[in-house]
C-alpha cells in the first residue's frame, strides 16, 4: 500500500456529514407540527418521556436547540424553521420511495386505509364492505370515521372521501356525487307538521358547537337565530336516531332521505329558505402515486361504483318505486 501523503500545513479538513435516521425526522415533523411533545407522542404513539429522549438525542447530534420548551409546549428556535423545508422534503421523498415499492403488487391483498365523514361511512360505506370483501378476501379495509382530515400526502391514509376537493399536486381526486340538503324527519313526525309554515314550528335537530360552522350547521341558525334546537350532538348517528324515533327535523344531504326518513313539506313563506339549503359535494381523494396499486385501485374503484352519481340516481330511483 502506498504511503499516505501529507497534508499541506493550513490544509483544513472536511468535517464528516451528520447522518439523521429517518424516525429522528419524523420525531421533528410531529414536534413542529403538533406544538408540543405530548401531541407528538400521541401522533406517533410513544410516551412524553421517549419524545423529550429522542428530542434530546437530535439536538445532541445537531449541536443546536430546535425548540424552546414550556408548560405549554414547544416553540421552534430559528434553527428549526430553517430545517422544516428540508424535512419535509424528506418525508415527500419517503412517501415516494414506498409508494414506488408499492407498485410492484400484483395481486389485491394487503391493507387500504380509508378516510370517510361519520355519516357516510355509517349508512353508505360500511354496509358494502361485505361485497367487497367478497370479491377481495385478501384485502383490510382500515375504516376512518372521524371528522377530522387525514393527511394524505403524509400516509396517514390510502383513500378518502372527502366535502372539498384537494388542491395538492401529489393527491388525485373524482366527484362522487352533488347533492342538496333537505330537513327531513319521522314519517310519523312529518305527518304532524303537515306543510311547515315557519321554521319555528317544528322541533330541531342541530350540530354540537364544534361542528356549527358547516353549511348544514349554518343554515337553520342564519335563518331563525333565536330557535333553540331540542337536541344537539356532532354525533352523526345520534342525529340520525333520534330524527327516525322522531324528535325532531334533521338537515342532511338527500341520500338521507331513503334510510327512514321523509323530505318534510314546506309552505310558500319558506320558498326562500329552502332555495338556499345548502349544495355539496363529495370527492373520492387519492394519492396520485399509490392510485394504481391494486389493492388501493381495488377500493377506489369500488367506492365510485357504490356512491357514484350513477349509484345515486339508482337509490333514489329504488326508494320511489
Amino acid at each position: 500500500m502506498p504511503p499516505r501523503a501529507a497534508r499541506p500545513p493550513g490544509a483544513r479538513v472536511a468535517a464528516a456529514p451528520l447522518l439523521v435516521d429517518w424516525e429522528q425526522i419524523r420525531l421533528f415533523l410531529a414536534v413542529m407540527r403538533e406544538g408540543s411533545l405530548a401531541a407528538a407522542g400521541a401522533r406517533l404513539s410513544l410516551d412524553v418521556s421517549t419524545v423529550s429522549r429522542r428530542l434530546d438525542r437530535l439536538e445532541e447530534r445537531l449541536g443546536a436547540a430546535l425548540f424552546d420548551r414550556t408548560r405549554e409546549g414547544t416553540s421552534p428556535t430559528l434553527v428549526a424553521e430553517q430545517m422544516l423545508a428540508h424535512a419535509e422534503e424528506m418525508e415527500l421523498s419517503a412517501t415516494r420511495f414506498a409508494a414506488a415499492g408499492a407498485q410492484v403488487e400484483t395481486a389485491v391483498e394487503g391493507t387500504v386505509r380509508l378516510t370517510v365523514m361519520p355519516g357516510i361511512a355509517d349508512v353508505f360505506v360500511a354496509p358494502r364492505l361485505a361485497e367487497l370483501h367478497r370479491r377481495n378476501p385478501k384485502l383490510v379495509v382500515e375504516l376512518d370515521a372521524s371528522v377530522s382530515y387525514a393527511d394524505l400526502t403524509r400516509r396517514e391514509a390510502d383513500v378518502a372521501i372527502r366535502a372539498t376537493r384537494p388542491t395538492s399536486g401529489e393527491l388525485v381526486s373524482v366527484k362522487l356525487v352533488t347533492t342538496r340538503a333537505v330537513p327531513m324527519t319521522s314519517p310519523a313526525y312529518a305527518r304532524e307538521l303537515g306543510r311547515l309554515k315557519r321554521l319555528e314550528d317544528a322541533r330541531w335537530i342541530a350540530w354540537g358547537p364544534e361542528l356549527a360552522h358547516i353549511p348544514i350547521g349554518r343554515w337553520l341558525r342564519e335563518r331563525s337565530p333565536a330557535l333553540a334546537p331540542v337536541f344537539r350532538t356532532s354525533h352523526f348517528a345520534s342525529q340520525l336516531a333520534a330524527a327516525r324515533a322522531g324528535l325532531g327535523v334533521l338537515l342532511a344531504s338527500e341520500p338521507f332521505v331513503h334510510t327512514g326518513l321523509v323530505a318534510v313539506a314546506h309552505g310558500k313563506g319558506l320558498d326562500e329558505a329552502w332555495a338556499a339549503l345548502p349544495v355539496e359535494s363529495l370527492w373520492l381523494v387519492g394519492h396520485r402515486a399509490l392510485r394504481h396499486v391494486p389493492r388501493v385501485a381495488a377500493v377506489w374503484d369500488f367506492v365510485i361504483e357504490s356512491l357514484g352519481e350513477e349509484a345515486a340516481r339508482r337509490l333514489s330511483a329504488t326508494a320511489s318505486r
